[in-house]
């Protein structure tokens, strides 16, 4: 499994305890940005990760800004993308359970490297439940063709 990650200035804080779970699961990964503390703008972070994983290029990616909300936002704008904010390890686990998410967000203000690096090793070994769970998430994708 291939994961794309990327943050902004107030997520890097975070990016050596994820890096460190994505690597002792045995994935490849793909850092995207940004490499230090300079204020940049999470959305380009969000894109460049959301893009990276609905073209099928990763299998996963993780984000990571101040809170983790605004990039979530951002990367749940491109098609093909269920990006969950977490906060806690059962939040992790039923964001790939029940949710089938591809993209779990992060903040590096309310969150410690331990947990970042806990919900990310649940995340991306919790398998997708299916069942019921596939007719929601069904539903939660078809909502994005509304209005395109």
């Amino acid at each position: 499994m291939k994961i794309a990650i990327g943050c902004d200035h107030g997520g890097i804080v975070l990016k050596e305890a994820v890096i460190k779970a994505v690597a002792e699961l045995g994935f490849d990964y793909e850092d995207l940005g940004t490499y230090d503390t300079a204020s940049v703008d999470y959305p380009d972070y969000a894109e460049k990760v959301a893009d990276a994983v609905a073209s099928g290029k990763a299998d996963k990616g993780v984000l990571l800004c101040g809170t983790g909300i605004g990039i979530s936002i951002a990367a749940n704008k491109i098609d093909g993308i269920r990006c969950a904010h977490v906060t806690d390890a059962f939040s992790a686990q039923m964001a790939a359970e029940h949710n089938n998410a591809n993209i779990l967000a992060m903040g590096g203000r309310i969150t410690s490297p331990e947990d970042a690096y806990e919900f990310t090793k649940i995340f991306l070994t919790t398998p997708f439940a299916g069942g019921r769970h596939a007719t929601r998430v069904d539903k939660i994708m078809k909502l994005e063709k509304r209005n395109g």
